[in-house]
């Protein structure tokens, strides 16, 4: 079986061309500046050919016609036709309560993506977008819907819920749903496979580290709490979200700015974060440098970015009764030495200690870096979202099938 996995942001497409018979990727790749000037796509093979082309696109269809174009062409090309593509998987981020799993996409379930546009304006609507071109390009073809938050439907309602009136919760949806699940299932899942742990009894914080953030705590395979809540801005300091912020702050700000909701919001979202407390960038990498170099804004950045991870380490570590696996992923979790070091200072008294040599260096593989004698096992995994799509689009077209 092959399926095609499209991962559509507002502006980009991220895609991957998989077998599922061997898990094999044949191609991937990204288009970029949607709607801007500038657009290009880029394709790469398994075999190492690699293009990048130019052109204007206008809209996420025109991005998808290219996409479909480059892993057809004979020269590029991963497929002779489009007959051979045996389904679509689409991350959607917000699937709200109504999905607790990756389902087949009918009219009815793209009914019920849309009316949570406004739990995630910025998401759902571009995933929408490359349903709706794969539905006109490519009609028949079955499309899976693979949610950001049905990992963490799990959750206790004690856990969920938000103290405000009970009312906004039953008219709105107002709660805690979580984000970046695909990835927390992933990981915490090929953790227990390393290791040889079984995975439903095993107790697990996760920590997705990119310049979107969150945490997870894990209990027995099920997600009892996250980190991200209603919207991704919740939670630890991120490249540009705030995370946890007094709500006072914000309206005090408003007051004294004199901004409306939009500038608010674009506030919290886009100018907060390691980009606001520093001054110079989004990129961790850029930060640490000027930190190197004696910039006491960035040292201040790191500091309140390393302790808000550790205060969600020890606040999930008593939630779960305990922990047995840390698990660090993301671009950050994965590459940064620094910050794995810094995270997991201080939690000797939960028998955790790191291996400085064993973290020195490591950069985007599966390893554990925690001492040979810490109680708790530290082990950074690459996250592949992709794969858990096209898995779950499998496994469902297959039952549709049957």
């Amino acid at each position: 079986m092959k399926i095609i996995v499209l991962n559509c942001g507002s502006s980009s497409i991220k895609y991957q061309l998989f077998d599922m018979e061997d898990e094999k990727v044949f191609a991937k790749g990204l288009v970029e500046k949607i709607g801007l000037h500038g657009s290009t796509i880029t394709n790469e093979r398994d075999d190492g050919d690699k293009v990048k082309l130019e052109g204007e696109i206008i809209d996420h269809q025109q991005g998808i016609e290219y996409i479909l174009g480059v892993l057809s062409s004979k020269k590029h090309g991963s497929i002779s036709d489009f007959g051979e593509i045996d389904a679509i998987g689409h991350r959607v981020v917000h699937g709200g309560e109504k999905f607790s799993t990756s389902v087949l996409i009918t009219d009815e379930v793209i009914k019920q993506i849309e009316k949570y546009i406004d739990l995630a304006p910025l998401h759902n609507p571009p995933n929408l977008k490359g349903i709706y071109a794969m539905k006109e390009l490519l009609p028949g073809l079955p499309q899976v819907s693979v949610f950001d938050t049905a990992f963490h439907n799990t959750m206790p309602i004690y856990a969920y819920m938000y103290a405000i009136p009970y009312t906004l919760y039953t008219k709105y949806g107002i709660r805690r749903y979580g984000f970046h699940g695909t990835s927390h299932s992933y990981v915490s899942n090929r953790a227990c496979e390393i290791l040889g742990n079984k995975y439903a009894k095993s107790k697990i914080i996760t920590c997705h580290l990119g310049n979107g953030a969150s945490i997870a705590a894990i209990d027995k395979g099920k997600s009892i709490d996250t980190s991200m809540g209603l919207t991704p801005v919740e939670g630890l300091i991120m490249g540009t979200r705030s995370g946890d912020l007094d709500l006072g702050i914000l309206t005090y700000i408003m007051r004294r700015e004199e901004i409306g909701i939009t500038e608010a919001d674009t506030l919290i979202n886009k100018h907060s974060g390691i980009l606001g407390i520093t001054g110079i960038s989004s990129d961790m990498r850029e930060v640490e440098e000027a930190a190197e170099k004696g910039n006491w804004r960035a040292s201040l950045g790191l500091d309140m970015y390393h302790y808000r991870i550790r205060k969600y380490i020890g606040a999930y570590a008593a939630a779960l009764g305990g922990i047995d696996i840390l698990v660090l992923t993301g671009g950050i979790g994965e590459n940064a030495d620094l910050t794995r070091s810094e995270i997991c200072k201080d939690f000797e008294y939960l028998g955790l200690k790191l291996d400085a040599e064993k973290n020195k260096g490591v950069r985007g593989k599966e390893k554990v870096i925690s001492a040979d004698n810490s109680k708790v096992i530290v082990i950074i995994v690459p996250t592949n979202e992709e794969l858990v799509i096209a898995r779950d689009t499998r496994d469902i077209v297959s039952d549709t099938v049957k």
